[in-house]
């Protein structure tokens, strides 16, 4: 055996003995545990893994996934254009096309120093909740800043002012792991200049966002409520971990129902979630959302013509947003490597041993009425639990969204994290992507999480790699 299978070994045994009574000892890998999206899992791991359909659609639904991928990824164009069933973009929008802020349908970054737009990182907006604003809140979740609106768009077409430009500056943060080793963090500083419309309220809180990466949304889309609502209460022997649901409006039904999706799980459904994109993020109209994303201060924006259809239909048509809902649903996610590696399996255990699968809930089984039948019934491992939980002041954007705080964040699925640098480019991570790796990440994790940083920090060189290891093969 080589010497560093024995190395891994021997820690992989050591672990077994000392990890805590309520903790599992993994020595092998479990069964299907490769296969993260059960039937769905397609064996790809190279930069367009995350770009692939279900492995078991079959092929007379793959037409569907092709035409609905050709939306995602061709721009939109400026009304009035020959080119009818892409027009209407903005007037205020932040890019042309999904495919630029989900890149290979992958993970966004922040802006680079020398950027001119911020593309794949967006800004919430907001002003602090009272309660003349209750019925807004309902509905919107926050309540928008009166000129700018719920979101900054740092573009627009020509005769429209864009409403501001998005830089981020960071300022260094020491961190030190208990054997003395020393690691510097970045916290973001975030800066708008060049405003378009006169200066903000004073009140104004601002969160930026990150595109998050696209697969396995469906199979997401497709657990059970009510496995979801199981987890949300104190962690079995840690009371510090309670998951919380987010509940918000859901446009078709006008009613309030649990959220899933974003950041803060501000969203209930796929196409509710597609729909914001395409009404925020470029300007486009739905049935769902009739208008253009515009304020009452925003004259400009408001007369700009714009790419309905002659009877007054949206920019984006039924079918077109059918289609898209099709291919955001089928996205796979790609298998997992290298799960029997003893240093993968050692990893494993410490995650275990520091907590982290309280809020990365391993598993889930789909339901049998999901959205489309090639996601029912699959056993899912997204390592999330989709609810919300306070991740500490040094991550807090101090901006609430329905029931989540200031400090909530709904659990990042964390499958296909390992590939990120090979699909995406970069590894840049957290809602802000602050984090220039998975271990700066893991060291921003505060509130309910403190606890199993502290474990991590504890942590020595051999087992630092062990716990990446495990989260690379992710």
């Amino acid at each position: 055996m080589p010497p560093s299978l024995l190395r891994w070994s021997a820690l992989l045994m050591a672990l077994s003995l000392s990890a805590c009574d309520d903790a599992p000892r993994f020595t092998q890998a479990e069964p299907g545990e490769a296969r993260a999206g059960g039937a769905t899992t397609v064996n790809k791991a190279d930069r367009n893994a995350f770009s692939l359909p279900s492995a078991n659609l079959p092929p007379t639904r793959r037409l569907d996934f092709s035409v609905g991928n050709s939306f995602f990824r061709n721009p939109w164009v400026i009304a009035p254009s020959t080119t009818t069933a892409r027009d209407g973009l903005g007037p205020l929008f932040n890019t042309n096309a999904c495919q630029n802020c989900h890149v290979k349908d992958g993970r966004g970054h922040p802006p680079a120093p020398d950027a001119l737009n911020a593309v794949s990182m967006l800004v919430r907006l907001s002003i602090p909740d009272t309660p003349a604003y209750a019925k807004v809140i309902e509905q919107v979740g926050v309540v928008p800043e009166p000129v700018y609106g719920g979101q900054l768009q740092d573009m627009a077409i020509p005769g429209v002012a864009p409403e501001g430009r998005v830089r981020v500056e960071y300022e260094p943060v020491p961190v030190r792991f208990k054997d003395g080793t020393q690691v510097e963090l970045r916290k973001p500083r975030l800066q708008i200049t060049d405003l378009g419309y006169g200066p903000m309220h004073p009140e104004t809180q601002f969160s930026a966002r990150v595109a998050p990466p696209m697969i396995g949304l469906g199979l997401l889309e497709a657990i059970p409520e009510a496995a979801i609502l199981a987890n949300a209460q104190p962690a079995a022997g840690n009371k510090a971990i309670a998951g919380r649901p987010n509940w918000v409006w859901d446009d078709a039904q006008q009613k309030t129902v649990l959220g899933r999706f974003g950041w803060k799980a501000g969203q209930p459904n796929l196409n509710q979630q597609n729909v914001h994109a395409f009404s925020g993020d470029m300007g486009l109209t739905t049935r769902l959302r009739p208008f253009d994303d515009c304020t009452d201060a925003q004259t400009a924006c408001k007369q700009a013509p714009n790419g309905n259809g002659p009877d007054g239909e949206p920019e984006v048509s039924d079918n077109i947003l059918r289609l898209v809902l099709f291919y955001t649903r089928n996205l796979a996610v790609p298998a997992r490597r290298d799960v029997d590696s003893p240093q993968v399996l050692a990893g494993k255990n410490l995650f275990f041993q520091a907590g982290c699968q309280s809020c990365h809930t391993p598993s889930f089984t789909t339901t049998a009425n999901a959205a489309e039948p090639e996601l029912a019934n699959q056993v899912i491992r997204p390592y999330s639990d989709l609810l919300l939980h306070d991740m500490g002041e040094g991550l807090a954007d101090h901006r609430t969204e329905f029931k989540a705080s200031g400090r909530d964040w709904r659990t990042a699925p964390l499958w296909g994290i390992g590939l990120t640098e090979t699909v995406s480019g970069h590894t840049q991570f957290l809602h802000d992507g602050r984090a220039r790796n998975l271990m700066e990440a893991v060291l921003w994790h505060g509130g309910e999480a403190e606890g199993a940083k502290q474990q991590v920090l504890a942590f020595n060189a051999e087992q630092r790699a062990a716990l990446l290891a495990f989260l690379n093969s992710l």
